[in-house]
């Protein structure tokens, strides 16, 4: 009487169907942890069960059904000294770990990876991309990572596999060498080097990642408004002849879009033979007129403007006036042509400004 009441109050069929999508362990729960032998343990595909015996791991058990009996729980008998056969019920926690693979797992650089780009000089990059994670040993991902949680979910270790993956995509992007702008067509081997990297750390939790991606390198937003520039210049070409032909298309709207039309014909008549004139000089050929004025000097070049470089950080631009009591000798500058950041004391055009600069007051007292 008393085995049949026992046997009626506890459940015999043990199983986990995730309905929730992003759970990775599971606890069974019944009543006192009581499990009856001869119970049925149902492991599903993508699933492994793990037995907790007073407080140590015990059996674990692939897909597949099972009756529980000291035959297939060599580990939980040896636990329990059992040496025969038992007929009562045994108090053990079953933990289900879902081993499939949790994709579209997201990562970003939340701060700017610093890295000396060989054409740019220092720079600033941000990255992101996706990644999957999947167990791969149960015993390590419960003794380092769950615990006893009964409901644990990839949330709860997304935040500390994110911050493992932007440390390595941060070392790597900064040691790799390769040129800011070749990085989108790197992605992949990038994506590789931090995979292998990832490895050993993720192996400590028995855990592995299938799948990771690098999915953008960005620029910040300053430098690749300089970078549209240069590519628009780039696209251009010539200046002077750029410069010439919206002379000659704004010409030719003011001409037609004239209240009075023989005045609006009239001006765009003379500014067009103007501008002949002008292209004719251009390219070598004589005036029409030979009693013309000269024509007028060229305009003066350009002052250079100078950037400076302190703690990370871009300044500018300046002109070389204002540079003065900003900058000393140590201090990194660049200007348009030179080839790279360059200490201003070895810039020869900024040489008077530390000529006329007063040498450092005389020590206190």
């Amino acid at each position: 009487m008393v085995f049949s009441f026992l046997k009626g109050q506890f459940i015999d069929v043990i199983e986990w169907t995730d309905s929730s999508r992003d759970t990775m362990v599971y606890r069974f729960e019944r009543y006192g942890n009581s499990i009856m032998y001869g119970a049925k343990l149902t492991v599903r595909e993508g699933q492994m069960a793990v037995f907790i015996h007073e407080g140590q791991l015990a059996d674990i058990f692939a897909p597949g059904l099972y009756m529980l009996e000291t035959n297939n729980m060599p580990l939980m008998t040896a636990l329990q000294h059992w040496d025969h056969g038992f007929n009562s019920p045994f108090k053990s926690e079953i933990y289900f770990v879902n081993m499939r693979r949790f994709a579209g797992l997201k990562w970003g650089t939340q701060n700017p990876v610093m890295l000396r780009d060989p054409e740019f000089g220092p720079l600033r990059l941000r990255a992101f991309g996706s990644y999957a994670i999947r167990v791969q040993d149960p015993a390590p991902f419960m003794r380092e990572i769950v615990g006893t949680d009964g409901d644990f979910t990839q949330d709860k270790i997304s935040g500390q596999i994110r911050n493992i993956v932007v440390q390595k995509v941060s070392r790597v992007l900064a040691a790799s060498g390769i040129p800011a702008l070749d990085m989108a067509a790197n992605t992949k081997d990038l994506s590789d080097v931090v995979t292998k990297a990832i490895a050993p750390t993720l192996g400590e939790y028995g855990l592995e990642m299938p799948e990771f991606y690098i999915e953008n390198i960005s620029l910040p937003p300053e430098v690749e408004k300089v970078l549209d520039q240069r590519t628009s210049m780039g696209i251009v070409g010539d200046l002077n002849k750029f410069t010439q032909f919206s002379a000659a298309q704004a010409m030719q709207k003011a001409a037609e879009g004239g209240s009075d039309g023989g005045m609006g014909a009239g001006l765009g008549a003379g500014m067009g033979m103007g501008m002949g004139m002008a292209m004719a000089q251009g390219m070598g050929q004589p005036q029409a007129s030979a009693g013309a004025a000269p024509p007028p000097p060229p305009p003066p070049a350009a002052e250079p403007m100078w950037h400076i470089a302190e703690n990370g950080q871009t300044r500018g631009p300046f002109a070389q006036a204002q540079l003065a009591g900003q900058i000393t000798r140590e201090t990194l500058v660049w200007t348009e042509g030179q080839a790279g950041w360059l200490p201003a004391g070895d810039v020869p055009a900024l040489a008077r400004l530390f000529a006329s600069m007063p040498p450092p007051p005389p020590p206190a007292g």
